[in-house]
């Protein structure tokens, strides 16, 4: 990649910096950024929408296991720590444009998403 290719990528980052940032506020902003992002089609903002998405329905799963009798109260607190903790990996990312996944499912998100 030439020097003219890294600045207009870094330029392209900059301005979809904020569409990214507002995929990782609630649903309502993941849905925001997916709406505005479909005549873009940037691929910095299609990485984190999967990101978060997928960390969304990991949410909802989590939910779910809650009631389960027995230890479904410990498993979905310590999803939800889990979660909370890869969601802010994720902010902390595009905030700073970059597309880092987050560990552990983030390369799962990527694969199962594609088409987002």
């Amino acid at each position: 990649m030439n020097r003219n290719d890294l600045k207009m990528n870094e330029e392209r980052i900059q301005d979809n910096k904020t569409l990214a940032v507002v995929s990782y506020l609630t649903w309502i902003g993941l849905l925001v950024a997916f709406l505005m992002n479909r005549d873009k089609n940037d691929p910095f903002v299609k990485f984190h929408i999967r990101q978060n998405l997928g960390l969304f329905i990991l949410g909802l799963v989590a939910g779910v296991l809650h009631y389960i009798p027995g230890v479904g109260g410990i498993v979905a607190y310590l999803v939800f720590i889990a979660l909370f903790i890869f969601w802010v990996i994720g902010l902390i990312g595009a905030i700073n444009g970059k597309e880092n996944a987050v560990p552990v499912v983030g390369p799962m998100f990527q694969e199962w998403f594609k088409g987002f």
